[in-house]
């Protein structure tokens, strides 16, 4: 997953609890705040930055756990993630988000939350119905991620939501992946940091999914205009 060396600037905001929150700034214009999604970092959305600076001024954050940001800590879940927004919003001024998967779900969220937003763009948020998403991956995840098995840990969390096809056999599926891993650390340059060091990080997507779960409802109460986007090749 190569990404674009584009010049940028850096910045650092302090969410409520005094958890530093970095972020990448590129553009000029309206702001746009860039949510990441599961393991993925502000340095994998800096083609997305690219192509969207010449109508807005994008702040890339990197969530709890990544970059320069301060750690997940114990009282991690959803309001935490919509308090590094709002720092976000404070420091920049900008009254539009975009969310990528579990991104997408912090930006409804906060949409329904902050009274800052005034757009948003959400990229197959995964939104639960009655445990429609399951996070019961979590338990085999942990356990992959303390034997040192990163590549495991991952083919479980994407064997259990169905993100690859059921056929492809697990020794495989973790095959590819290690082979991938080792691939992709040996190309990756800093400050940008290897995807196989950001794997743990999914499991806080699995509480995020699992505490939003059946608040489709709630979803009801956003007064920010939405764009709801889903890909076809997903």
């Amino acid at each position: 997953m190569n990404t674009p060396k584009l010049p940028y600037e850096t910045g650092v905001v302090s969410s409520a609890d005094g958890t530093p929150i970095g972020y990448r700034r590129l553009g000029a214009g309206p702001g746009l705040i860039l949510i990441s999604g599961g393991y993925l970092a502000a340095q994998h959305y800096m083609r997305l930055a690219g192509a969207l600076a010449d109508a807005f001024t994008v702040y890339a954050p990197d969530r709890r756990g990544r970059g320069v940001s301060g750690p997940p800590g114990h009282r991690y879940g959803m309001d935490r993630e919509c308090d590094d927004v709002a720092a976000l919003l404070a420091e920049s001024g900008a009254e539009f988000l975009f969310g990528h998967s579990s991104g997408g779900l912090i930006a409804l969220q906060a949409g329904r939350t902050l009274p800052q937003v005034r757009k948003l763009a959400v990229f197959e948020p995964p939104l639960s119905e009655h445990g429609s998403i399951s996070s019961a991956w979590i338990g085999e995840f942990d356990r992959q991620i303390a034997c040192g098995r990163p590549a495991a840990a991952l083919a479980a969390f994407l064997k259990a939501d169905h993100l690859v096809p059921a056929w492809w056999p697990r020794p495989l599926l973790v095959s590819m992946l290690a082979l991938y891993l080792r691939w992709e650390k040996r190309r990756v340059e800093p400050p940008d940091t290897s995807i196989e060091s950001l794997i743990p990080l999914q499991r806080l997507d699995g509480i995020l999914v699992a505490e939003m779960d059946s608040s489709q409802q709630c979803m009801a109460g956003i007064t920010a205009e939405v764009l709801l986007l889903g890909g076809d090749k997903s």
